[in-house]
């Protein structure tokens, strides 16, 4: 397991101490849910190495991807309903082998008093969080499907640190909360404009994307 990286120029050494001792790490395989919808969290992840993704689910069971949380960081959501005891509205998923150590919520709740970068650690994740859901939403509601799709596979790409992608039109689909047919449409009309090869279950992104 990695310990943490760079985070003097985050924490204090003691904080840092704190967190490596009672901290838990853990790790995942890609694909794994590491957060589902209506469990309790008791314990919040910092990611150490790889990337989360964060999904919502409709009243019909139609999940839409929110952010992704990458190394170094924290989901905003997880930290709230651990602070208020209440059920994940959420379900992360690892987006490739994750590891990540598990803060337990007594913890989190002394530090915010006793360490001041913990508390703009966790003021700043939520900050950005939220940036992060004012731009999806702003996705959904003023961007076409196909440009939504163009930034969603340019930040698979960021996220991954790869332009080849193990992605299925389903798998997009349900993120984008589209069809299959639709994607599938879309992804080959990128694919006629030379901005993107398709192959079974990949897509290869290209300079012109």
């Amino acid at each position: 397991m990695e310990h943490l990286k760079n985070w003097e120029a985050l924490f204090e050494r003691a904080l840092i101490e704190e967190i490596n001792t009672t901290g838990v790490h853990m790790s995942a395989k890609a694909g794994d849910v590491i957060i589902d919808y209506g469990k309790n969290i008791r314990q919040m992840p910092i990611i150490t190495k790889g990337s989360i993704k964060v999904l919502r689910e409709d009243d019909e069971g139609h999940e839409l991807l929110l952010y992704y949380v990458n190394s170094n960081e924290s989901c905003a959501m997880t930290f709230t309903c651990c602070m208020e005891q209440t059920v994940s509205e959420i379900k992360a998923v690892a987006e490739d082998d994750v590891e990540f150590i598990a803060i337990p919520v007594a913890n989190m709740d002394e530090w915010l008093v006793k360490y001041p970068s913990w508390k703009n650690f966790v003021m700043r994740t939520i900050k950005v969080r939220f940036n992060e859901l004012l731009h999806t939403i702003d996705q959904i509601a003023f961007q076409k499907l196909d440009e939504r799709l163009v930034s969603y596979l340019k930040e698979k790409a960021t996220t991954t640190g790869s332009t080849l992608l193990n992605l299925s039109h389903q798998e997009i689909a349900n993120e984008l909360a589209s069809s299959r047919v639709v994607i599938s449409r879309l992804l080959k009309k990128l694919e006629n404009e030379k901005r993107l090869l398709l192959y079974r279950n990949q897509i290869k992104l290209l300079k012109d994307m």
